[in-house]
């Protein structure tokens, strides 16, 4: 058994000039004005549509993530539309192989303090449970089962990898849902860790929120 931090790899080289400059033609389209179009001038431009809510102008830029996290992340993730995804199989990837290290991975749960004497005994407990659940996998898959079908006994925490595609707009949508003090504790870590390196690398598009 192995447990691991979730994480994420942006999948694209964000080239944030050659983004800006083609969300800035694309708008200054509605207005038939692109001979205003002038170094620096897209960064004003679409932060100014941004603020009046004419975000669908942004659509025409999209990123590319692959999360690393737990499945019942990704049940959370797939509920975003306008996106594609593609996802690891667990009708298909059968973990007692060899390029899966013949066991299971799963996620470390993020909301449980185990400097406490209630949160350590939480986690050994979910431990426990992880522990069991991988030697009944492993068992099932020796009994002649197929993938496909010892994957109904695996939990929520199991580590799964989704490449994730979206619009300009549908991440900003995202990151406001996802990155709320209501979201689940565990979406919340991976959505607030990306959301802080996209301001970085994308203020005019993400640095409002």
């Amino acid at each position: 058994m192995r447990i691991i931090e979730p994480s994420y790899i942006i999948e694209d080289e964000i080239d944030a000039q050659r983004m800006m400059r083609t969300i800035e033609r694309a708008g200054r389209t509605c207005y038939k004005s692109e001979h205003n179009i002038s170094d620096g001038s897209a960064e004003k431009f679409i932060s100014n549509i941004i603020k009046r809510g004419h975000e669908s102008v942004i659509e025409h830029e999209k990123i590319t993530v692959r999360f690393i996290c737990d499945r019942g992340v990704t049940h959370e993730i797939v509920r975003h539309r306008l996106a594609s995804y593609s996802q690891e199989s667990t009708r298909y990837c059968n973990y007692t192989n060899d390029k899966f290290g013949n066991e299971l991975t799963f996620i470390r749960p993020c909301f449980w303090d185990e400097s406490t004497e209630e949160g350590k005994a939480k986690m050994e407990l979910w431990k426990k449970s992880m522990q069991n659940i991988e030697n009944e996998y492993n068992e099932l898959i020796a009994m002649g089962a197929k993938p496909e079908e010892a994957r109904s006994i695996l939990p929520n925490s199991l580590k799964t990898e989704i490449v994730v595609t979206m619009n300009l707009r549908s991440w900003r949508h995202f990151f406001k849902l996802r990155t709320a003090q209501a979201a689940h504790p565990q979406i919340r870590q991976i959505a607030c860790a990306l959301l802080d390196e996209l301001k970085v690398k994308l203020p005019v598009i993400f640095g409002d929120l």
